[in-house]
């Protein structure tokens, strides 16, 4: 049995460790983490998921950032990483992560997330490409994908993601 519960501050290095494990080498250099850097992950929505023994099996993290445009400036969240340790690959544990996560923001008064990843993936949790919203270079931007947490959320938004400024919800 596996349970999902809200990351606390004492599974930060056990988090960093499995994303060390399931990531290439020199992931901390991809601009994603620029937007990351001396900003707390969202409490209550970054999670992580333990083992009938207590070990860690997946994580997921969000962070909140900043859409500005040229009228106006709208918030997010930027999901991920989200992994799952190799030994539980394929039982869907990266899938109950993004879901529950997302209806947590959603509860929560969040309006839209986004990511940078594969869409084939994405695409079975609602998330779309996000044409006109741009994410610091150099980032392909057919893999910056988004999703409404609240009907139209991403209607008429465009613009530079930029680090948050703010505390978050």
């Amino acid at each position: 049995m596996i349970e999902l519960t809200a990351e606390r501050p004492d599974d930060r290095w056990e988090v960093e460790a499995l994303y060390d494990l399931c990531f290439a080498p020199g992931r901390e250099a991809l601009s994603s983490y620029r937007l990351r850097d001396d900003v707390p992950p969202v409490p209550g929505l970054s999670q992580v998921a333990r083992d009938e023994l207590g070990i860690l099996a997946g994580a997921i993290r969000f962070w909140p950032v900043h859409i500005e445009g040229e009228d106006q400036t709208v918030t997010a969240l930027l999901l991920g990483p989200v992994a799952v340790h190799p030994t539980h690959q394929g039982e869907g544990l990266g899938g109950s992560l993004i879901r529950d996560s997302l209806a947590k923001a959603a509860e929560s008064g969040w309006q839209r997330a986004m990511l940078v990843g594969d869409a084939p993936y994405y695409r079975r949790f609602g998330f779309e490409p996000l044409a006109g919203v741009e994410m610091p270079p150099p980032t392909n931007p057919d893999r910056v994908l988004g999703i409404a947490l609240s009907e139209g959320a991403w209607d008429g938004v465009c613009g530079r993601v930029i680090r948050w400024q703010h505390a978050p919800l």
